[in-house]
């Protein structure tokens, strides 16, 4: 390499040339102005790095910097109107050591200069030969922002110099951008906490409602099944008193009539109403009996209620007073059902039972409840006298007409099967006697969660 191209070199590299005699006197000014951008660049930098503190601290730090690398009493950074819209403060102003940021504050010449970055930052330009003060554009992505604005008094102000203010524009510029951002975020995160413990609470709120409700969803099914069996015990204490209880006083009332008159018709006579005597006595006891399980069927409704397989069997305790023995019967894994459902299922078994033992003259039944997949099948049987082909004509008939209140029985039990969605068969059973046959199928709506 030449001498000249050397010093050629070394001009670029220090703004100097070699070859004139001021060589040493410009080398050391040109020496000085590169410590003093350097301690310019590391001031940018440590006002750069508050990002994280706030845009106002940020603005702060960037005014205070330009300030100091100028030697400035007064500098201005302002953002133009329509910019950075969510930034703020949308200007601040370092005068001698004091910040302000009310614009009635401001002296006229910084007033001035807000409103050419306000209303022009596309016509900012570096002005070093200006009226006291020298400004350089903030620009983000290419787009003017706003500007830095600074009255640096008598000192000369260098290229150098204006190079770093506009550095130190465009990068407060976008360290400004990027400080709303990262306390936007901030905030966002601190909302989207809040929101999510709300969340949460409402969650919590939400599930002890539902334990609440489903309490009393439980308490109201228990209500519901204890009403059905009162009201089975209720008809079939009404039955008793208004129809079994009336028939055995009178065949008392008969009993004692045929005595009287057998007393006035001799010796012999006399013998039989004698043998009579003892009649009056069980009738006597049978009322009684009666009546004691009438008390009981009004006063019988603190067992708790369950599911119906648990209903059936409390149902089957109702007939303990009468001479029929009832056993229940359970198959399959117990498939939950709307109260409604069971209800009738219920009344109708309490029906049947009733039947028996007014008119079947049986001493034995057998309620089967079998679970299959699909559907669900009752089956009540007795050991009596009933004929399965009687009922099953006179079902035909009774709902065909109505027989003076007569197998009204079976026609409720046939009207509630078909409620069911089901059917009510009338056999033969096994015991001898008769058999009543419920199948109701057991759709996805029809069952519910225990």
């Amino acid at each position: 390499m030449s001498g000249g191209d050397f010093g050629d070199d070394l001009g670029v590299l220090t703004g100097l040339r070699s070859g004139k005699r001021s060589f040493y006197p410009e080398y050391v000014r040109s020496a000085e102005r590169l410590e003093h951008a350097v301690q310019a660049l590391d001031r940018i930098s440590r006002a750069l790095v508050r990002t994280v503190e706030g845009p106002r601290t940020l603005v702060e730090a960037v005014v205070r910097a330009a300030a100091e690398h100028l030697q400035a009493d007064r500098m201005l950074v302002g953002i133009a109107d329509g910019a950075l819209r969510a930034a703020r403060p949308r200007f601040l102003l370092l005068d001698r050591g004091e910040l302000v940021d009310d614009e009635d504050a401001l002296p006229p010449e910084a007033r001035e200069q807000l409103d050419v970055i306000r209303n022009r930052p596309w016509e900012i330009e570096l002005e070093p030969g200006g009226p006291g003060w020298v400004r350089a554009p903030m620009t983000l992505d290419g787009e003017p922002v706003g500007g830095i604005v600074g009255w640096p008094g008598d000192v000369q102000v260098a290229d150098t110099d204006l190079a770093i203010l506009r550095v130190l524009a465009n990068q407060a510029a976008v360290a400004v951008h990027n400080s709303f951002l990262f306390h936007a975020a901030a905030q966002l995160r601190g909302r989207t906490e809040q929101l999510s413990e709300a969340a949460a609470q409402q969650a919590r709120d939400l599930a002890a409602r539902n334990a609440e409700l489903q309490e009393t969803q439980r308490r109201l099914v228990e209500a519901m099944q204890r009403q059905a069996l009162d009201d089975e015990r209720h008809r079939i204490a009404r039955e008793l008193h208004d129809t079994v209880t009336q028939y055995v006083l009178s065949a008392g009332m008969t009993v004692e009539v045929c005595r009287a008159e057998l007393a006035e018709m001799g010796p012999e006579a006399e013998r039989v109403a004698e043998k009579l005597a003892p009649a009056k006595g069980l009738t006597q006891q049978a009322v009684e009996r009666l009546r004691a399980a009438i008390y009981a069927l009004h006063h019988g409704a603190e067992e708790p209620p369950g599911s119906l397989p648990v209903l059936l069997e409390q149902l089957s305790t109702v007939h303990l007073s009468s001479e029929l023995r009832v056993e229940v019967r359970v198959e399959g894994s117990p498939a939950p059902l709307p109260p409604e459902d069971e209800s009738s299922i219920l009344r109708l078994t309490g029906e049947a039972l009733f039947n028996i033992v007014s008119h079947a003259e049986a001493t034995r039944a057998v309620v089967h409840l079998v679970y299959q997949p699909g559907r669900l099948r009752l089956t009540v049987s007795d050991d009596g006298t009933g004929d399965p082909a009687q009922l099953r004509r006179s079902l035909k008939l009774s709902e065909a007409a109505d027989l003076a209140g007569r197998h009204r029985g079976l026609a409720n039990m046939a009207a509630r099967a078909r409620e069911l969605g089901g059917t009510l068969g009338i056999r033969r059973s096994r015991m001898g006697g008769v058999a009543l046959q419920l199948r109701v199928p057991l759709s996805p709506e029809r069952e519910v969660t225990p």
